[in-house]
């Protein structure tokens, strides 16, 4: 798949803004604070219709605007017109492809595919387990729409359980009990689902981050990732889950929150049986970030048949000359990329062929150089 060109009125510092890309790479370079990651933010909007910062809708406008917009072209076996239009006085925002209105997310992620790399990706490493698990199922979820539709269902499933419990923690009407058991199986159902999902995951995503790692690193390390569930033990992962649930049934009660459920899992990431939270170091660190993504591309180009967008966010700054040259390499497999740079002192490792393109930003204003 590949991006052929893009629109953004209103986006930020970019009033009227209108790009034509590359099917290799594309270099994105401005100072910090002109406009160059707006860019990826929009491709972002249009591949999943989320912000890449996780920033509100309202918060992408334009000083004193009352909307914006984005609007790309997108080329795989035929041509898509996508846009994204958001209206701040109706806090609305819409989602079109070749102008009709697409309502459900399920239609749109994953018939994008996109992946990121940023620095904000320590977090993956380095974070909360909450940061794991949104780096795991956004691959999923793009790699599956099934695992998607489970995973909202079970999301509503757990509000409606977690209200429900506050309500019998505050009340103590036994009344609701039945309730709660019919919520319980559901969250039980539809939670073994998603946990078969991920163990399987990790289960054929560790030889895409293993060639990838070694990629990074040219030599051998054994990286590994540990899925840390309730029942990842067990065979019968939907009989185990209610055993587990009925032990803390009182206490959760008691506290009127959920206890045992997938959205408390956790990945341990190691390399060679070290685990890397604990005892890697920077290096390791970045090394590991970097090989998820890239196994991400690959994980996912494979599942779908269609080659992903590839976003990197000012990461070459930060890398020693080494791991920038390897990455550098790395991508003559990727196909269309977009790299964004503070300067051009590092513009000689990403060996800048005929066909690619560099784009200047200065305050919102783009320029080809």
């Amino acid at each position: 798949m590949v991006l052929k060109q893009i629109e953004l009125q209103n986006f930020r510092l970019h009033k009227s803004t209108s790009l034509e890309f590359s099917d290799k790479l594309n270099l994105i370079v401005g100072g910090n604070g002109q406009g160059k990651t707006t860019i990826l933010e929009a491709i972002y909007y249009l591949c999943t219709t989320k912000n890449i910062n996780l920033a509100s809708d309202s918060d992408v406008i334009s000083f004193g605007e009352k909307f914006f917009s984005t609007r790309g072209a997108f080329s795989q076996f035929t041509l898509n017109q996508n846009t994204v239009y958001y209206d701040l006085i109706k806090n609305k925002k819409t989602y079109f492809i070749d102008e009709k209105q697409e309502t459900k997310a399920t239609e749109i992620i994953g018939r994008f595919p996109v992946v990121t790399l940023t620095q904000s990706d320590h977090a993956i490493t380095q974070g909360a387990p909450s940061e794991r698990r949104r780096f795991i199922d956004s691959v999923i979820t793009q790699s599956s729409k099934t695992y998607l539709e489970i995973l909202l269902d079970y999301s509503k499933t757990l509000r409606q359980r977690s209200s429900l419990l506050s309500q019998i923690k505050e009340t103590r009407n036994s009344s609701l009990n039945s309730q709660l058991d019919s919520w319980t199986q559901t969250l039980i159902k539809n939670g073994s689902v998603i946990i078969g999902y991920r163990k399987k995951f990790v289960e054929e995503f560790i030889p895409f981050v293993k060639q990838a790692y070694l990629k990074v690193v040219e030599k051998y390390e054994n990286p590994k990732i540990n899925y840390q569930t309730i029942t990842a033990a067990e065979d019968n992962v939907e009989e185990a889950f209610a055993k587990e649930i009925e032990l803390v049934k009182e206490e959760e009660i008691r506290r009127g929150i959920n206890l045992i459920c997938p959205h408390r899992d956790d990945y341990m990431f190691f390399v060679n049986d070290k685990e890397l939270k604990r005892f890697g170091s920077q290096g390791q660190h970045k090394t590991f970030q970097i090989a998820l993504r890239f196994a991400q591309f690959f994980f996912m180009k494979e599942k779908l048949g269609k080659t992903p967008i590839f976003l990197m966010d000012d990461i070459f700054g930060e890398l020693d000359s080494f791991r920038a040259n390897k990455i550098s390499t790395y991508l003559e497999e990727i196909g269309q990329a977009f790299i964004t740079m503070t300067d051009l002192t590092k513009k000689e490792v990403l060996k800048i062929n005929h066909g690619n393109k560099i784009i200047e930003v200065v305050n919102g204003k783009t320029t080809y150089a």
